[in-house]
């Protein structure tokens, strides 16, 4: 869907940032995510027209990984839990909020549509009495 009522799907610099981050952080402990992460993170970093699916997986990943930030090192540059490199691949914070605020903006705009196409008025002859 293309609506001028949407966000850009482009990634903030806050977010290819977070994701540059914790691909470095992944190439220097060797750990932290997985294949899909690592892709996420390289389009991410590049700043890649980002797909509503893909924003989609993102509120997803963010849902169900919330809890790695409670993990010990989580935070901690020198000594990064794996939860931690991973949550970063996927933009970090300001990953969680742009996909957040993206796919609310995407629900908003079908929403407007549908019921925009609701109130048309409908095609037909009305009798007078």
């Amino acid at each position: 869907m293309q609506n001028n009522d949407l966000p850009d799907r482009i990634p903030p610099v806050e977010v290819a940032e977070a994701a540059d981050k914790g691909l470095k952080l992944r190439a220097q402990y060797r750990r932290g995510g997985t294949m899909v992460g690592v892709a996420r993170a390289r389009d991410l970093k590049n700043r890649k027209n980002i797909s509503e699916q893909t924003i989609r997986r993102m509120v997803s990943y963010f849902a169900r990984h919330k809890v790695d930030k409670r993990a010990e090192n989580f935070g901690d540059d020198e000594n990064p839990s794996t939860g931690y490199i991973a949550w970063l691949l996927w933009g970090g914070d300001a990953g969680q909020k742009w996909a957040e605020q993206h796919k609310k903006a995407m629900e908003k705009a079908k929403n407007e549509a549908r019921m925009r196409r609701y109130k048309q008025p409908h095609s037909g002859s009305s009798a007078s009495p």
